[in-house]
């Protein structure tokens, strides 16, 4: 586990635990052992099993905890991921802070699972994109692989990406032209990326040297075969669909022969996966 997913679980802990568990406190005798499993409810991709299960060691070192399925694993209701073991009073203060890494990770690794399986069979790779909650990109990114999807850039720093809203389109292609010159000599290994809104501008950008991708943005289906079509054999500059992308779209979108196809909802929107704690007699 990184120093910055520590980070989140002791912030986490300390929003929710306070100055204590006035509920354990008084209601829970201090030497309760209890047996307890973290079980899915409905079917699914998980991620943040490992993350969940460090937030009881955290808790408690003394807890005996066990993880059964790991991260990425598809799993079906009923399916038992994490078995804790130890002092009930610590089980409980750890409960509500685990689960809520557990069912939003798995959401988005299950969402994910689901896009990536439309588009089985073409050649177009579903992608994140940086509408991530913030502080919890990492995560959010790691269970999109766990789905079976794929990273898009992590931050403004890894790509440069070139919209409609940045200045030095205003100097049209020579000037974009001169821009990717210049970085690319500072940053040889840094890909470009520029959005096209038109067809028009995706010749215009095809003209252009040291072009890694172009964004198809918002495009209908017949723009974008025709934008592949424009491409021809050469397969670069790379084509990534984004903008208006669900999954009743999915697969028409991926049968144009886009590269990629970004969807921001795969972290802004996923709905969490159903997981309780399941507690035994021990």
């Amino acid at each position: 586990m990184t120093d910055h997913a520590a980070t989140l679980i002791e912030l986490a802990l300390a929003e929710d635990i306070g100055d204590g568990d006035v509920t354990s406190q008084f209601f829970i005798p201090e030497e309760r052992r209890a047996c307890a499993f973290a079980a899915v409810r409905k079917d699914g991709v998980v991620s943040g099993v490992a993350l969940a299960a460090r937030v009881f060691t955290l808790v408690d070192p003394t807890l005996e905890v066990e993880i059964l399925i790991p991260d990425g694993s598809r799993v079906a209701a009923g399916a038992l991921l994490i078995r804790i073991e130890g002092s009930a009073r610590s089980i409980l203060a750890a409960e509500r802070t685990a689960l809520n890494f557990l069912q939003h990770l798995s959401g988005i690794a299950t969402l994910t699972a689901r896009h990536v399986e439309i588009v089985k069979g073409t050649r177009a790779q579903i992608l994140d994109t940086r509408k991530t909650t913030p502080g919890y990109r990492l995560l959010e990114k790691q269970a999109v692989l766990h789905g079976g999807g794929s990273n898009h850039r992590f931050g403004l720093y890894d790509r440069a990406m070139v919209k409609d809203n940045h200045l030095v389109t205003e100097g049209g292609v020579h000037a974009i032209q001169a821009a990717i010159h210049a970085l690319k000599a500072e940053k040889p290994d840094l890909a470009v990326e520029l959005e096209a809104d038109s067809l028009d501008q995706v010749r215009d950008f095809l003209r252009i040297d040291g072009v890694d991708h172009i964004l198809l943005d918002n495009m209908s289906l017949k723009q974008l075969t025709d934008a592949v079509a424009l491409r021809g054999a050469r397969g670069r500059p790379q084509f990534e669909a984004s903008g208006g992308i669900t999954l009743e779209t999915l697969q028409k979108i991926a049968q144009t022969g886009v590269d990629f196809i970004s969807v921001g909802a795969l972290t802004h929107s996923a709905p969490a996966l159903d997981v309780g704690l399941d507690f035994e007699t021990l």
